[in-house]
């Protein structure tokens, strides 16, 4: 099994690379219209886990994929998370003024200039993701996953059934399915892509969506805990909104102490589902974990 040092350093390389594949798919801030191009590179640059390249990368790793095949498919899939979360703070949607420890795009530039970054970086990950160096097949697929990730069966139906469920006593089957959707789905994406690059064979896509599927639920469980616990200083984005806004979250409906337990649940769900894996998956592993632990 690699060591921690070994697990660390592999995640500081993927970092450095989804980076500089970031800031150069990126248009130049000189550019026009530089308004635009400056407000796209506010929402990327600068902040933020990178936990959906990582897992792009971890996943490859896990399956012998070499990090060149592996880039452009992390960057894709960072764009789409980074423009999700650029219309998730306009002041129609969840009307927040800190993310990733700095202004929110609209506050920094404007409500009109926000809205149309995030839909410029949704199209940059497409037109990336269909250069990916791979056969044309695999990008086929790999623009398949991130497709239905971040549309109605993703991320925007997640989002659509969270502002339902606003001020609403869910159920919670209800509140898992949103989750799925809202957070769940992309994380699931990053991990499916990477071992679609990989040319995974169907055993281990199940494993993997085992993973995934735990994984998605723990982060956000975590995130919810966050809210309450954290701090904005730390989390990077403003502590409390969850509770201010009567949104429906896991502490909400179960309790501080059972969305704990349910934590444990799911990392051994995640070591269960990685243990045919072995050493290899140690990088993947460690994700899982900094889901439940992280502090921001």
């Amino acid at each position: 099994m690699p060591d921690s040092a070994g697990v660390e350093a592999s995640h500081a390389r993927w970092r450095a690379r989804v980076q500089q594949t970031l800031e150069r798919a990126l248009p130049e801030p000189q550019d026009e219209p530089r308004r635009l191009q400056a407000a796209m590179r506010h929402a990327v640059l600068d902040g933020g886990k990178r936990m959906r390249p990582l897992l792009v990368y971890a996943t490859g790793a896990t399956l012998g994929c070499d990090d060149a095949m592996l880039d452009a498919p992390a960057a894709a899939v960072e764009l789409i998370h980074a423009y999700s979360l650029v219309h998730d703070d306009l002041p129609a949607m969840d009307d927040d003024a800190l993310r990733r420890g700095k202004p929110t795009v609209h506050v920094a530039f404007d409500e009109a200039t926000a809205i149309l970054a995030g839909d410029a970086l949704q199209s940059l990950a497409f037109e990336l993701l269909v250069q990916a160096p791979a056969a044309p097949d695999v990008r086929l697929a790999m623009l398949h996953e991130l497709a239905v990730a971040a549309g109605v069966r993703g991320m925007c139906g997640g989002q659509a059934l969270d502002i339902d469920a606003t001020g609403r006593q869910i159920s919670l089957a209800a509140l898992q399915r949103l989750h799925a959707l809202k957070t769940g789905a992309l994380l699931r994406a990053a991990v499916r892509i990477g071992a679609i690059a990989a040319g995974v064979d169907a055993v281990a896509m199940a494993r993997l969506d085992a993973f995934a599927d735990a994984l998605g639920l723990a982060f956000q469980i975590r995130d919810d805990l966050l809210d309450i616990e954290g701090d904005s200083a730390t989390l990077g984005k403003t502590a409390g909104k969850d509770r201010a806004q009567d949104k429906a979250t896991f502490p909400a409906l179960l309790g501080v102490e059972a969305s704990r337990r349910r934590l444990d649940e799911l990392a051994v769900a995640m070591s269960e589902a990685l243990e045919p894996f072995g050493a290899g998956a140690a990088s993947l592993a460690a994700l899982g974990r900094r889901a439940i632990a992280r502090d921001h």
